[in-house]
């Protein structure tokens, strides 16, 4: 049984790029319908009195909308320009714009492999690379730290991708088609791991200020003779 591919919560600040909407296009047969019941009223009948324009525009309008209903048009998905906020920020906008565009490839890759298990593999990839994101927006000064990241990482992960859905296109599953999605599969344990790895780095900082900040805590408490054993002392000489 084929799991359900699943998305991740979609929360964060960087996302990527919808550069596709849904546009109903209408049918023309409607306005045909409505134009063709005004030249058969006029072959058919007298048109040359004002009840009769009324007359022809209401059957007019009914076979519009029955049309209409019969017809109701296409929907197609088109693409359309995306107006992306800046922060005025130039190195910092194009970090953001390229995040969002590696996360649209990402997403429209995962969309085309069919296998449950690796897709589930590529939303966790996407979630930890929105994190990844985000958090350098939040903090644009380690923007130097992602550098390799995004300048090889990310890109050959995607490249890697786009090549195991292509592989996975071609309906033949010979010796040289299977092993390299084996080997892909295989390595996207080890590449989610480094890009969790690779978030978990940007807070290294914040954990040594918290480490030195828990440190200074207990010493004061300690000197005060408000750590736990401060208050065994301060009971024992009662």
């Amino acid at each position: 049984m084929n799991e359900k591919k699943t998305r991740p919560q979609r929360s964060m600040q960087i996302q990527p790029e919808e550069t596709k909407v849904k546009v109903i296009r209408p049918s023309p047969i409607p306005f045909y319908a409505a134009a063709a019941c005004w030249v058969a009223y006029a072959l058919l009948l007298p048109l040359y009195r004002l009840t009769d324009f009324f007359i022809v525009t209401c059957i007019s309008l009914a076979g519009y909308f029955s049309f209409r209903k019969l017809f109701p048009g296409k929907t197609e998905m088109i693409e359309e320009p995306v107006q992306v906020e800046e922060t005025g920020d130039k190195t910092m906008d194009t970090v953001i714009n390229e995040g969002r565009e590696y996360l649209r490839q990402i997403r429209e890759v995962n969309d085309g492999i069919p296998d449950p298990v690796l897709s589930k593999k590529i939303c966790r990839l996407e979630d930890v690379t929105r994190k990844i994101f985000d958090h350098i927006l939040q903090n644009p000064k380690k923007v130097p730290q992602i550098r390799k990241f995004m300048g090889y990482y990310l890109p050959t992960t995607l490249k890697l991708l786009k090549a195991y859905e292509t592989l996975d296109k071609q309906g033949v599953k010979g010796e040289n088609i299977l092993s390299s999605m084996h080997d892909v599969e295989m390595m996207m344990d080890t590449i989610i791991a480094a890009f969790e790895k690779q978030l978990d780095n940007l807070f290294q900082e914040e954990a040594l200020d918290i480490s030195s900040d828990i440190s200074v805590l207990e010493t004061m408490l300690a000197q005060e003779g408000l750590s736990a054993g401060g208050f065994s002392e301060q009971a024992s000489q009662k």
